[in-house]
């Protein structure tokens, strides 16, 4: 049995903890009652979690601690993240009878995550909110920081709210019924996240490739703890992006969120396209030599270690990628502007259509 880890998020007005570790669906409820009150509660889950047995451990360990949930089922993937079912869910929450005093229990990945948050956000102007993410991306990276929100068709989350969560329980058993890629897929954000802040971790990292892609507990439960410690050290120093080192956790997303768009979105996984962006960030610091010149090599090695890509797909051109990164939100004053790393960690700063282009080649 590995013992649970904990990592505070010190954010106003309440500061939550991130627990992590095997075996906790278990003992979900019982861990939430220091926090929450027994009761009627809502548990949102997915059509795919759903047929898994990770939302009835949920239920049944919220139950044995006095919990009463309703499950409310969503579609999967962004198919959730609409208007339409964010109404779906208010309508199940009035059916429940959710009064302010109750919590919404999110079982699931990002994208369940963002919807359930953004509906405890904003039912009766706000209720309780925990998460139990089951993939790797949503245990390292967006269970953690209180961004919620849907989708609309002039683009992805456009419409949402700040709300933290009360609690996060991150349970790597949940993982062993992910396809392996999604597993590659999300470690992604975890290797992001040792460049950032933790850079003797990328060797940690790519020692343990081959355990954290056959689900090994121990190097997962590492790997997830990395990303929720450089995750919650950010956000509390900017919860609401107002500083701007929050927007150092887009590092490799300007690249990576170009070729989601010009790929078409489904083709590559999130993880893999953020993957491409990180070596090309890499390449674009070593060329203004503000980088360390052995990072490119070095992250090459362990996302190819990793079974992640690190260059553009056959096929794609890399001047619609180029032109793809115009929508970047943090474009300012008519001018690109990426997160690139540093000696010692990462700074925003702008970059040219040209070097992009010498970059992506």
């Amino acid at each position: 049995m590995i013992a649970p880890r904990r990592i505070d998020v010190d954010v106003a007005p309440m500061p939550y903890g991130v627990t992590i570790g095997s075996g906790l669906l278990a003992s979900l409820g019982e861990r939430l009652r220091a926090d929450l009150d027994p009761g009627p509660c809502a548990l949102v889950t997915d059509e795919g979690v759903a047929a898994t047995p990770h939302a009835d451990a949920a239920t049944d360990g919220l139950r044995a601690a006095g919990f009463e949930p309703v499950r409310v089922v969503v579609p999967t993937g962004e198919a959730a993240k609409t208007p339409r079912v964010a109404g779906f869910v208010w309508s199940a929450l009035a059916a429940a009878g959710l009064g302010r005093d109750r919590c919404v229990v999110a079982v699931g990945g990002g994208a369940v995550g963002d919807l359930a948050g953004f509906a405890a956000a904003t039912w009766m102007r706000g209720v309780d909110l925990v998460h139990v993410p089951t993939t790797v991306l949503a245990m390292a990276d967006s269970s953690v920081g209180g961004k919620t929100g849907v989708n609309l068709s002039a683009g992805k989350n456009l419409v949402g709210a700040f709300h933290q969560p009360r609690a996060v329980l991150a349970d790597v058993d949940t993982l062993t019924t992910l396809p392996r890629r999604d597993v590659a897929s999300g470690l992604a954000e975890v290797v992001k996240c040792a460049v950032l802040a933790d850079r003797a971790a990328l060797a940690t990292l790519s020692q343990n490739a081959v355990a954290l892609l056959k689900g090994a507990p121990g190097p997962l439960v590492d790997a997830v703890s990395l990303g929720v410690r450089v995750k919650a050290e950010i956000v509390a120093a900017d919860p609401f992006e107002r500083s701007g080192r929050r927007a150092l956790l887009n590092l490799g997303h300007t690249t990576g969120h170009a070729l989601e768009t010009v790929t078409g979105h489904g083709v590559l996984r999130h993880g893999e396209a953020v993957a491409i962006g990180l070596v090309v960030a890499a390449r674009l610091a070593a060329a203004r030599g503000s980088g360390p010149a052995d990072l490119v090599t070095t992250l090459e090695d362990l996302l190819i270690a990793l079974e992640l890509p690190i260059a553009v797909p056959d096929g794609v051109d890399p001047e619609h990628v180029v032109a793809a990164t115009a929508l970047d939100k943090k474009r300012a004053a008519g001018e690109r502007r990426m997160v690139l790393p540093t000696l010692d960690g990462a700074e925003v700063v702008p970059v040219t259509d040209d070097a992009l282009r010498a970059a992506l080649a």
